[in-house]
């Protein structure tokens, strides 16, 4: 613990000297959110990085978070602690993949979400995130054909919510989320009747069992929610419940009770932890401070097709 809190003052220290900004998403463990000028989702925290004044970012999230900083803040110096810090769901779809999708299919619009590398975010139309994926996809014209990508789950959940037909939908998932299943789910009801509401992230693989499920159950429908991880902060912090299962990776359970210390939050599945998230400590924190290690500088061309796409979300918002 001595040594924690060392590493953390010397954090602080070199983080004023740098006139940085550290940034956190909400998976990162908990001592490194604590040292972090903003926690939040990957695409608010690009945001907020945008909105501050300093040159230097250092991005505790995984490698596509880092690019989208770099990416809406081309002039800025944008470090990753570990470049192994990747992302099972990005991988599962490269920009040649997408340029094939879209030969395929000449007259579609690609809605691409925020879980994606640069390069296949410049091959999109429009970009997204979990919170506004179906406000995107009802933007584009009825009879326009949607190619949705990367995340099976959460294009399956946003063909539901729209009615949308016209939705082809990539077959990736990210390993954390595609691994709490519907037993899972009703694991975590028996254990815990008690629990008045259940927060589901919609990569969740089971998000549209719960919809059923919610649909058909007598007083289901007011208790399961399907939320973003920063939606999932602001309910909490909103609804009068006292305890909630939580389905997503583990580490939104921190800043979940550290918002709340009053309410009970439970994990859905208690092993949904991501081996990448956690690949960032505070010790390489530091590290990346004192070496300004690892920048993330995507090129231009990319960077600015990219940014038309995180834009044309942006103006729906």
């Amino acid at each position: 613990m001595e040594n924690q809190t060392a590493i953390t003052q010397e954090i602080l220290r070199l983080k004023r000297d740098r006139k940085a900004v550290i940034l956190a998403h909400n998976y990162q463990v908990p001592e490194v959110q604590d040292v972090a000028d903003f926690t939040g989702d990957s695409l608010g925290l690009s945001q907020a990085a945008a909105e501050t004044d300093v040159d230097l970012i250092v991005f505790c999230g995984v490698h596509f978070m880092a690019e989208t900083a770099s990416i809406l803040c081309p002039d800025k110096t944008v470090l990753l602690p570990d470049l192994e810090a990747g992302c099972s769901l990005a991988a599962t779809i490269t920009a040649d993949e997408l340029r094939q999708w879209k030969a395929a299919h000449p007259a579609a619009v690609v809605v691409s979400y925020v879980n994606t590398t640069a390069e296949v975010k410049a091959e999109s139309d429009y970009c997204c995130t979990s919170a506004n994926a179906a406000k995107v996809v009802q933007a584009v014209p009825p009879d326009r054909e949607i190619l949705f990508l990367p995340d099976l789950y959460l294009g399956d959940y946003v063909a539901r919510v729209t009615g949308r037909k016209n939705i082809r939908v990539w077959p990736g998932e990210c390993h954390v989320h595609a691994g709490i299943r519907p037993s899972h789910f009703e694991e975590a009801l028996r254990l815990h009747p008690d629990a008045e509401e259940i927060f589901i992230h919609p990569e969740c693989g089971c998000t549209t069992n719960c919809m059923t499920f919610a649909q058909e159950a007598p007083g289901m429908q007011d208790r399961i929610h399907i939320l973003s991880t920063s939606g999932m902060i602001r309910r909490s912090k909103a609804s009068p419940a006292l305890k909630f299962i939580v389905a997503t990776e583990t580490g939104i359970l921190y800043p979940l009770q550290k918002g709340n210390p009053d309410k009970a939050f439970v994990p859905l599945k208690e092993d949904a932890v991501c081996e990448y998230m956690k690949r960032i400590t505070l010790e390489k924190v530091l590290w990346s401070l004192k070496e300004t290690v690892f920048q993330v500088k995507v090129p231009e061309d990319i960077a600015t097709s990219a940014r038309i796409a995180i834009h044309r979300m942006l103006e729906l918002a």
